[in-house]
């Protein structure tokens, strides 16, 4: 932690440089996860070319070095420096819900860098955000990252202590933003579809607390404008959740992320194991993917 604590004081420009190192490293010589990255590439984009596919997997090798020490570089980051870096565009739609007194639910994906952009949005909004996440395993990364996730206003719940949290704010307007290709685990609650041509398990936490609350549900659609720095746009796609069938907010957040992965692929985050898990009955896999 001290060494990453020290490296995070180095200047964005250095890191790049240290970046630029790292993927040659990462990809040409250990080959970090490159078979995931492989097969996620070829199951989502059958129709592209093996050459087409190379070109984003390369991409997606050289944004991740840049992701690894951008993350890094939040230790020490200054609010000046990330708000140069990170924009937001029609978040007065937001505002005008929590100037009547109304509280929201966003939700967003493992896209570009998402960790600045959470840490970015705790500086521009006038209430509350509170970030669902998954703990990590190992405790001293786990308080490491929440330290810096939190610096800049926002408060960040466990999975499992959203309902005991959203209570206790009730009656305040807040924002509850979830991360929404999150991957369920045994015993949560989760649906099938199809996402990228591939049977995908998607958790259902954020359709049930929006159909419950019906509070509207707004979409972080970020885009990565040139090396280190982005732009999110703020975009409602449910306003009305208690007037939407069953799954119809899933598979809405869903669609809308596979759209933005599909305009610029290299962004996503590839190297994570998102199809490990498939459903039992090899029928109902066929089903979903039709």
């Amino acid at each position: 932690m001290f060494f990453l604590s020290f490296l995070s004081l180095f200047p964005t420009a250095l890191l790049y440089v240290l970046a630029d190192l790292s993927y040659y490293v990462v990809y040409y010589l250990v080959g970090y996860r490159k078979k995931i990255v492989r097969e996620n590439l070829q199951r989502s984009f059958p129709e592209k070319s093996p050459e087409e596919l190379r070109k984003i997997e390369k991409q997606f090798f050289r944004f991740f070095a840049d992701l690894t020490f951008e993350t890094i570089k939040m230790h020490s980051i200054s609010r000046s420096e990330l708000e140069r870096r990170f924009k937001f565009k029609n978040l007065e739609q937001i505002e005008k819900y929590f100037r009547k007194g109304e509280s929201i639910l966003a939700c967003t994906g493992h896209y570009g860098n998402w960790e600045w952009g959470m840490m970015a949005l705790g500086m521009h909004l006038s209430e509350k955000c509170y970030v669902i996440y998954k703990p990590l395993n190992n405790r001293i990364f786990d308080q490491w990252f929440h330290n810096m996730r939190t610096k800049f206003g926002n408060v960040f719940v466990p999975m499992r202590q959203t309902l005991r949290v959203l209570s206790s704010v009730r009656k305040e307007p807040t924002m509850f933003c979830f991360a929404s290709d999150q991957s369920p685990v045994k015993g949560e609650s989760r649906y099938w579809m199809n996402f990228l041509n591939q049977p995908t398990a998607a958790l259902l936490g954020l359709e049930k607390i929006a159909v419950q609350t019906d509070r509207p549900i707004f979409y972080f659609k970020l885009k990565v404008i040139k090396r280190g720095y982005y732009e999110v746009e703020c975009v409602p796609i449910v306003l009305h959740p208690k007037k939407t069938g069953t799954h119809e907010i899933t598979d809405t957040h869903f669609q809308f992320l596979a759209s933005i992965i599909k305009e610029d692929p290299a962004y996503w985050l590839w190297s994570h194991r998102r199809w490990k898990n498939k459903p039992d009955n090899e029928e109902w896999q066929n089903q979903v993917l039709q």
